[in-house]
């Protein structure tokens, strides 16, 4: 897809979901079905090469294990993505992909500052 097109398919859905939360704010649907339709909204996660997933963690300077635990999965999981023997996918995965794009972006501190803040 173009840039062009991306965008103006961006900016329809922001179109409609400030269309959406209108008429949530003004009680016409329900929380589920506004939460729903936020789900919609939510840009896909690219997935991550290995490669990509072994440099974030190298990068932070983490063993396999303490990047495992901070993303909510096993050291053996981490090894097995960064060898390429499995890719994060389905519903847990896909929130450790997310994890890791977040990780990715922002840093590890993210992740760091909210175990700090729950304990």
């Amino acid at each position: 897809m173009n840039s062009k097109l991306i965008s103006t398919q961006s900016a329809r859905v922001a179109a409609m979901h400030e269309s959406a939360a209108a008429l949530h704010g003004v009680g016409a649907s329900e929380d589920r079905t506004m939460r729903h339709f936020d789900a919609l909204c939510l840009a896909p996660v690219a997935n991550l090469a290995p490669e990509e997933i072994k440099s974030i963690r190298v990068s932070h300077k983490l063993s396999q294990a303490l990047f495992a635990n901070l993303i909510n999965t096993s050291a053996s999981t981490v090894q097995k993505w960064e060898s390429g023997q499995k890719h994060p996918s389905g519903l847990l995965s896909g929130l450790a992909l997310k994890m890791l794009q977040v990780v990715k972006k922002h840093g590890v501190d993210v992740l760091i500052a909210g175990v700090a803040d729950i304990t």
